[in-house]
C-alpha cells in the first residue's frame, strides 16, 4: 500500500503524522511511504531522516493525495485538502466530525473512507488513540490557564500556586477522564486549590485515593458546576462523550456569575466545547472575553508541543495503520471490531451512531458497506 503523509496546514499545528521510525516499520513490510517536504519539520524532524528511513519525500501535497491508497494525517482536513482527497481513499486521522456538519457533507462528497483516531475503541471503553494527546492537552491546559491568569493577558493577576500568606488560585476541573486527571495532576503539583467534578463515582473515589492533598472530588450535578465556576479562577473543560459532541454543562448563566478576570480553557472544543460561550480559537487568535472571562479555544492544543505530540502520537497510531496497510481496509474493520469503531463515513455513507445522531442522520453498518479495496 502506499501511505501519504502531508504536512498539515491548520493554523499553528506542527505535529506529522508519521516519524522516521514508522516510515522505516512501513518500508519493512513492503509498503510504500511518501512524505511531502518539510512535512516534520515544526516537529524538528528534516526530510533527510525520513529519506534514511526509506521514504519518498515529494515536494507537492498534490502528488502526496494524488498518489497514496491512505493518507495519514493529524488534524481534520480543511477546505483545500478536502478538494485532493480521491474516492475510494483511506483517511486515517483526527476528524471530530460531530462539531463539523460541513466536513461531514465533505467527506461524503469526496466518497472516501475516513477513520478518525478519537473514535478508535477497546471493549473495555479505552480510546488508545485519543489518550497520547488527551495527556498533553490536560498537562497543558493549567500552563495555558496559569498564563492567561497572568495581568498582562487580561486576567486576574493571581499566581497559580499562591505564595505564603496569600492563598492559591482556585482551579474548577469538569471531565476527570484523561484530560481531566492530567490537568488535577499538574494543577496540583503547582500548589493550586483543586476542585474535580464528574458523574463517575467509582473514578471521583479513585482520583480521591491517589491524588488527595488539594484535589476536592464533587460529584457533577447543574448545581455543583454552577457553584463551583462562582469560585474558579481557573475552569477547565474536560469532558468527552467519545464520537459525540460534548454536552453544554457550563452555561452562559453560569459564566455570567464568575469572576471578574477569570480564565476558562476548555479542551472539549474539538467535539464542539461543554461551555455555552466557548467557540473554537487558534494560536493567532486564542482567546477572548466574555462576561469578564477570558475563554481559550485552541482545538489543538499540543500543537504547540510538537516534538512531544509527534512522537507520543505516532507511537501510538502505527500499528493501527500497518494493520490497514498489512490487510486491506476490508479485512482489518471486519477482524477488529476496536478499528472498526473508528469508521465514520465511508463511500458516501456516515457509519458511526455519534456521528449520524449529532446531525439527525441515519447510519449505515459496516456489513452494509462495499468499501473495496485500495492498492497500488
Amino acid at each position: 500500500m502506499v501511505i501519504g503523509v502531508p504536512k498539515e496546514i491548520k493554523d499553528g499545528e506542527q505535529r506529522v503524522a508519521i516519524t522516521p521510525a514508522g516510515a522505516r516499520a512501513c518500508r519493512e513490510r513492503g509498503h510504500r511511504v511518501l512524505v511531502e517536504a518539510h512535512a516534520g519539520a515544526g516537529s524538528r524532524i528534516s526530510d533527510t531522516e525520513y529519506r534514511r528511513a526509506g521514504a519518498r519525500v515529494v515536494r507537492e501535497a498534490e502528488e502526496v493525495y494524488r498518489r497514496a491508497d491512505m493518507i495519514l494525517k493529524v488534524k481534520e482536513p480543511l477546505p483545500p485538502e478536502c478538494d485532493l482527497l480521491r474516492p475510494g481513499q483511506i483517511l486515517f486521522t483526527y476528524l471530530h466530525l460531530a462539531s463539523s456538519r460541513q466536513l461531514v457533507h465533505a467527506l461524503l462528497g469526496r466518497d472516501v473512507i475516513a477513520l478518525g483516531y478519537e473514535t478508535v475503541q477497546a471493549h473495555d471503553g479505552a480510546l488508545p488513540l485519543l489518550v497520547p494527546m488527551s495527556e498533553i492537552a490536560g498537562k497543558m491546559s493549567i500552563q495555558i490557564g496559569a498564563r492567561l491568569l497572568e495581568a498582562q493577558s487580561g486576567g486576574r493577576g493571581t499566581l497559580l500556586g499562591g505564595v505564603p500568606g496569600v492563598p492559591p488560585a482556585d482551579v474548577v476541573i469538569v471531565g476527570c477522564g484523561v484530560v481531566g486527571t492530567n490537568a488535577a495532576k499538574v494543577a496540583a503539583g503547582m500548589g493550586a486549590h483543586v476542585t474535580i467534578l464528574d458523574i463517575n463515582h467509582d473514578r471521583l473515589k479513585y482520583l480521591d485515593d491517589v491524588l488527595g492533598g488539594n484535589i476536592i472530588t464533587v460529584y457533577a450535578n447543574a448545581y455543583s458546576i454552577e457553584r463551583a465556576a462562582s469560585y474558579a479562577d481557573l475552569l477547565i473543560g474536560a469532558v468527552l462523550v467519545a464520537g459525540a459532541r460534548a454536552p453544554t454543562l457550563v452555561t452562559r448563566e453560569t459564566v455570567h456569575k464568575m469572576k471578574d478576570g477569570a480564565a476558562i480553557v476548555d479542551v472539549a472544543i474539538d467535539q464542539g466545547g461543554c461551555v455555552e460561550t466557548i467557540h473554537p480559537t487558534s494560536y493567532s487568535e486564542p482567546s477572548y472575553e466574555v462576561s469578564g472571562v477570558l475563554h481559550y479555544g485552541v482545538p489543538n492544543i499540543p500543537a504547540a508541543v510538537p516534538r512531544t505530540a509527534t512522537h507520543a502520537l505516532a507511537n501510538a497510531t502505527l500499528p493501527w495503520a500497518l494493520e490497514i496497510a498489512d490487510k486491506g481496509i476490508t479485512e482489518a474493520l471486519t477482524t477488529n471490531p476496536a478499528l472498526a469503531l473508528g469508521l465514520n463515513v465511508a463511500r458516501g455513507h456516515v457509519v458511526h451512531p455519534a456521528v449520524a445522531g449529532a446531525f439527525h442522520m441515519q447510519a449505515t453498518s459496516l456489513d452494509d458497506l462495499h468499501l473495496g479495496e485500495a492498492g497500488p
